[in-house]
């Protein structure tokens, strides 16, 4: 409406000069000046909105000698789980996402790109702006999956119940027990891109088996399948048991001479003699205990002092007679002088 009743004004105003000759134009100028331009009006909105400032991630990627990692894949996600950004390692290691709205982000590793390392877990990442956040991220070696088989030494029967325990050095990593089948199974963590040396030792045996006192060792790199086997040999069940106190060793007779029972011939050819106490006694003793002596350590049957021991008897024998005699004459000399004194 403004602008209609501008447009009208200058005819009216020229009637009316016409008819009084005394009007101007000022209230033309006026009017015309009352009312926006719209260039004048657009001037007051400024033309561009600030946009924020953004941010980024800087990735460095090694592994635990040090060594710089290339193609490991990584991906950036949002809090809403959506992509923000994707790459992969270049020959230094090095993977770079730019120009990231400020916020917290979910940063995952897809692959490690080598054949020997593993990946890491999910990690939150903050992106500042006007900043590109450093992280320096290091893949582990991939762990060695270790088999463990317990077997009799002799059929190969694998065995359940074994316990043993695996370390390096004199650290003690893991404590495997074979299952009903015979075998476990556990994770072995490398440390090393060449690997490592480790040992097993047994300190439990199955039932009814003798332990494996010694101690075995093995080696495993990164990703490698390994396995180790224990043999086990069975406890012997027909071993004497030992004497109890009350199963004392006895002592046997045995004939005169017999020196293996521990007497000696003399011993045995001075048992019959009761007070006779002739030499030739004596002497057969000495000959025989002589004999003895010089047998040494060989086996005695008794046969070599049979015959001294019959000497010794009739010796004896011979002795007694003459004893016997000797009284009977010396009797009758005692008689004979009696009866003479008599007469």
């Amino acid at each position: 409406m403004r602008i209609r009743s501008a447009r009208t004004l200058p005819v009216a105003a020229a009637v009316a000069a016409t008819v009084t000759g005394s009007l101007s134009w000022a209230p033309t100028a006026s009017a015309q000046s009352t009312d926006p331009t719209p260039s004048a009006s657009t001037s007051l909105t400024p033309r561009n909105a600030a946009e924020p400032e953004t941010g980024g991630v800087a990735i460095l990627k090694k592994d635990p000698g040090g060594d710089v990692l290339a193609g490991a894949s990584f991906t950036l996600f949002d809090s809403a789980g959506k992509e923000a950004a994707n790459g992969k390692t270049d020959a230094q290691g090095k993977l770079a996402f730019t120009d990231i709205a400020p916020g917290v982000y979910r940063l995952k590793e897809i692959s490690s790109g080598s054949t020997l390392h593993d990946t890491v877990d999910d990690q939150d990442v903050i992106v500042i702006p006007g900043t590109d956040t450093p992280l320096t991220i290091v893949d582990p070696f991939k762990s060695a999956s270790l088999l463990l088989k317990a077997k009799d030494d002799k059929t190969g029967k694998l065995l359940a119940g074994s316990t043993v325990n695996i370390g390096s050095g004199d650290t003690t990593i893991l404590m495997l027990t074979t299952g009903s089948d015979g075998t476990a199974s556990g994770i072995l963590p490398i440390s090393s891109r060449t690997g490592g040396t480790f040992w097993v030792k047994q300190v439990k045996a199955p039932t009814g088996y003798e332990i494996y006192t010694s101690a075995k060792t093995f080696k495993a790199k990164p990703g490698d399948p390994v396995t180790v086997t224990i043999t086990n040999a069975k406890k012997t069940s027909g071993t004497t048991p030992a004497p109890t106190s009350s199963e004392k060793p006895t002592t046997t007779a045995t004939a005169p001479g017999d020196t293996a029972s521990g007497g000696t011939a003399a011993s045995a050819a001075g048992s019959p003699t009761t007070g006779a106490g002739s030499s030739p006694t004596a002497d057969a003793s000495d000959r025989a205990t002589s004999k003895a002596a010089a047998v040494g350590s060989l086996a005695h049957t008794g046969a070599d002092v049979s015959p001294w021991l019959v000497g010794g008897a009739g010796l004896l024998v011979a002795s007694g007679i003459g004893t016997i005699v000797a009284a009977r004459a010396r009797r009758s000399g005692s008689d004979a002088t009696t009866l003479a004194g008599e007469d």
